[in-house]
């Protein structure tokens, strides 16, 4: 009898593929880069790399659609390691992160690796804890994981319900922060730009699902990456004759130290439970690079990670994607290469904000006189900065930066074309899809099998179900448009608040689910429901000035209470059945059949008997 072998599941022509993809998006950066120095009109290079990606995007998602249930809900199970590793780092850190992260190194320097190692943490935990055990029952939604491991409609629903709002968040983040940068790149109005992004989502996605949205967001993960990099290397290679920005920018923060001494930029001790990360808009540089606790306090930091790690590690639309894996050993592999990824990234967006200050902190330090240099006067007329035109000299004092365009002054400042800023505006716009993408289809899988057919566990008709999924995804996208058009609040802080609240109510419950054979349904309901609401509580809590803690960290909060809440009940209320005692042993064995697969097929099995 033969096997058949593990690299037959995969499609051995995906590098080919990407290559392509890479190469496409290469030659459309140079075309840009050419037209810029043969004097060309702005606009035509500005839609050049505005258009030029989502046209890709869109025939990559268009040409994987598929009917299949396995394929729409799963991606067939056939993504190596690596690239849904590149995927989950990507969708971890979306647009959000990446545009707002620069800018809380640049400002906040030290304080601002509470999000460098929160994410990190993250991934490890979710390696550890969750990840091969849900890769193993199989399950394409949180909920759906949730509801079958405790047998448990109410369960299921109301896991949906409540992951479904920090889903909401997060595309409301992506959607508003993709719509800003595209309209910095464009011209464009926000609001239009919105419509665009999501209509842009729901065209590729819809068509086939999760396996559209895995081959088309590692097309843009590939996009923004390469963005990133090149800008980074380039700037280094200028700076320290080495293109190895995450390595080279070392003996700059030397120099930043000492100078910024010299310039008398002080440590103010933050109050211990102070989340100052720099918001919106225009700031002033105030913080030596180094000094730790100076915007972040010491509890708000440990806080802080835990939050980001537990949020990450437990997040309903990131962990399915482990389902997409081959087999167990593959998701534990893939969250190897999620680690390598975003660390890498953090670390080059970290270095391009050195890279910046270094060259401010050059500016301030020069005692020549006459007018500013041209590249600041680019960064103002770019609406990156402001510059006091009043003052005598140069100082931190006379210059203003926006936190959301630190990203994109670097090049100028390097003196690098103006396309290499329009590169990073694509780069961002890719991130900002890639994250939004896996928010959509996630909270569309969310809505059309666990709320709609949440009250049965006999699945609908292959067809039927992917028709249903398809108009979710349509109704999640113009749900996340709304609000992104009715509440613009900061993406960094709608990112935050949505970690919070999943870190509060569903990383307990799923860890419990696992390591705890005593945990009930019931148990896990009301540590669900008493971690949301204690979150969200304190959130508002936290807005109003009724608590001291920052409404960034006040979700972590909910935590302790959902855990203590779930074992009390549980220890109460004694209704666990020699099924779930089974559950927990089959997840704990790496190899065998998928457990969500053989309780489908049993499903199908007797309604073809009744019938």
């Amino acid at each position: 009898m033969s096997f058949p072998t593990r690299a037959r599941l995969v499609n051995p022509r995906l590098g080919t593929y990407f290559s392509i993809f890479a190469s496409l998006f290469a030659a459309i950066f140079f075309l840009s880069l050419i037209s810029e120095q043969l004097q060309l009109s702005d606009a035509v290079v500005r839609a050049m790399l505005f258009l030029g990606p989502l046209l890709l995007y869109a025939a990559i998602g268009l040409s994987t659609g598929t009917r299949d249930a396995l394929g729409y809900f799963a991606a067939g199970r056939r993504v190596p390691a690596g690239y849904t590793g590149l995927l989950l780092a990507m969708c971890a850190m979306g647009g959000t992160l990446l545009v707002c992260g620069t800018g809380v190194f640049f400002f906040s320097g030290f304080d601002a690796l509470v999000l460098l190692i929160g994410g990190l943490s993250g991934f490890v935990m979710m390696a550890m804890m969750l990840a091969p055990f849900y890769r193993k029952f199989g399950a394409y939604t949180v909920p759906s994981y949730l509801g079958r491991r405790f047998e448990s409609k109410k369960l299921r629903i109301g896991a949906a319900i409540v992951a479904a709002v920090p889903m909401l968040l997060v595309l409301s983040a992506e959607l508003n922060i993709g719509a800003s940068v595209a309209a910095r790149l464009t011209g464009a109005s926000h609001q239009i730009l919105v419509l665009v992004l999501a209509l842009t989502i729901a065209l590729t996605i819809a068509p086939g699902g999760k396996r559209s949205f895995t081959w088309t967001s590692i097309a843009q993960s590939i996009a923004a990456m390469l963005a990133i990099y090149v800008c980074a290397a380039t700037v280094s290679v200028i700076d320290t004759s080495l293109p190895v920005p995450q390595l080279m920018h070392g003996p700059l923060v030397r120099s930043l130290v000492r100078n910024e001494v010299v310039q008398g930029l002080q440590l103010t001790a933050a109050w211990p439970f102070a989340f100052d990360l720099p918001g919106e808009g225009l700031r002033q540089l105030t913080k030596p690079y180094t000094a730790p606790f100076g915007s972040v306090g010491p509890a708000a930091f440990v806080f802080g990670c835990l939050m980001i790690a537990t949020g990450i590690a437990a997040a309903p639309w990131l962990l399915p994607r482990v389902a997409a894996t081959p087999g167990v050993y593959e998701a534990r592999k893939s969250l190897g290469w999620a680690t390598v990824f975003f660390g890498l990234t953090m670390l080059t967006i970290s270095s391009m904000a050195v890279f910046l200050r270094a060259d401010i902190l050059d500016l301030v330090m020069s005692d020549g006189v006459g007018p500013p240099p041209k590249w600041l006067g680019d960064i103002v007329g770019f609406g990156f900065g402001m510059m006091d035109s009043t003052s005598a000299k140069l100082s931190y004092e006379s210059m203003s930066f926006d936190r959301d365009a630190v990203l994109f002054a670097l090049p100028l400042a390097a003196g690098l074309p103006t396309a290499f800023v329009y590169v990073l505006f694509a780069g961002a716009i890719a991130a900002s899809l890639a994250s939004a993408s896996a928010t959509t289809v996630s909270l569309a899988l969310i809505l059309s099998e666990d709320v709609v057919q949440g009250l049965t566990w006999e699945p609908a008709s292959v067809e039927n179900r992917v028709w249903i999924a398809r108009g979710f995804v349509v109704i999640s996208v113009i749900c996340g448009g709304v609000l992104t058009l009715m509440a613009p609040t900061d993406p960094l802080r709608l990112l935050l608040w949505a970690l919070g609240l999943t870190s509060a109510s569903t990383f307990p419950v799923l860890v419990l689910s696992v390591w705890w054979k005593r945990l009930t349904s019931t148990g896990a309901l009301i540590g669900i429901l008493t971690g949301f609401f204690g979150a969200a509580l304190a959130i508002f809590a936290a807005e109003a000035g009724v608590i001291a803690i920052p409404s960034a960290i006040a979700a972590i909060i909910g935590f302790p209470f959902a855990t203590a809440a779930a074992m009390i009940v549980s220890n109460f209320v004694r209704e666990t059945s020699r099924h779930d005692l089974e559950v927990v042993r089959d997840i704990r064995v790496p190899g065998g059949e998928i457990i969500y697969d053989r309780e489908m097929r049993r499903l199908h099995l007797k309604k073809h008997a009744r019938s």
